[in-house]
């Protein structure tokens, strides 16, 4: 992808995972609404826009280390990591997280009544989430991963029982969006994953795992919403082309 094919926030982070910083810096959601322009974003956020591209572009004039260049990795490859690294994740670190939840809220939550509302909130989240991913490794990658392998074979695919791509690829972005809306409500409520002065060990590490969570979740999202997502569509727009 050149500077000029560039258009969206989603784009930008695809180019270059690294650009999310300065997005994150901005406030700006790059996962969940990642569909938007940058001239989009500003205007509703009244942003500097040129200040923002001079950024980003400061970003990718620069030598970028990292070997993991999602956008040019094939969808089998990307499924198969989203799902040994971000979905393990989320199920290891959810199991860890609510027993820490659950003792802050019993041990501080009269003085700190936001302790149980950051816990329910949690708990309903990885609840959604499992259930999230479980479709995703059932119904949705299983589909993907046929075109890709009919692609190499130069074969036919099935028409599957949801009819198109695009409608689980639907109903996986707005479970994203609900998703990131109930992390910045835990964002908000834990005054950015910031402990009171007085705040014990637990109550420190909680919050620094509550937050590690979300940067995983970010870039997981982002993952499928801004590069394999949009990828498996056009890929069944392809088969369709060739019948």
């Amino acid at each position: 992808m050149s500077l000029q094919e560039i258009t969206t926030i989603g784009d930008f982070v695809a180019k270059d995972y690294r650009t999310a910083e300065i997005f994150t810096k901005y406030e700006i959601d790059f996962c969940c609404k990642g569909q938007r322009t940058i001239d989009e974003v500003c205007k509703k956020m009244n942003l500097n826009e040129p200040q923002l591209l001079h950024e980003l572009n400061a970003v990718l004039a620069t030598k970028n280390d990292s070997e993991n260049d999602f956008d040019c990795w094939s969808l089998d490859v990307l499924i198969d990591y989203i799902e040994k690294t971000h979905h393990r994740y989320v199920e290891e670190k959810t199991q860890a997280l609510i027993p820490f939840l659950d003792k802050l809220c019993n041990v501080h939550g009269v003085n700190h009544p936001e302790l149980c509302e950051i816990n329910a909130l949690f708990k309903e989240g990885a609840k959604e989430l499992a259930s999230h991913m479980k479709k995703e490794e059932m119904i949705l990658f299983p589909f993907v991963k046929e075109m890709i392998n009919a692609t190499k074979s130069h074969g036919t695919i099935g028409k599957p029982f949801f009819e198109t791509v695009k409608n689980p690829i639907s109903a996986m972005m707005n479970e994203h969006e609900t998703e990131g809306e109930r992390f910045r409500a835990i964002s908000a409520l834990t005054n950015n994953y910031t402990p009171p002065e007085e705040a014990c060990n637990t109550y420190q590490v909680t919050y620094a795992m509550l937050q590690e969570f979300e940067q995983d979740l970010h870039k997981h999202i982002h993952l499928e919403s801004n590069i394999l997502f949009p990828k498996a569509k056009a890929l069944e727009k392809f088969f369709s082309t060739e019948e």
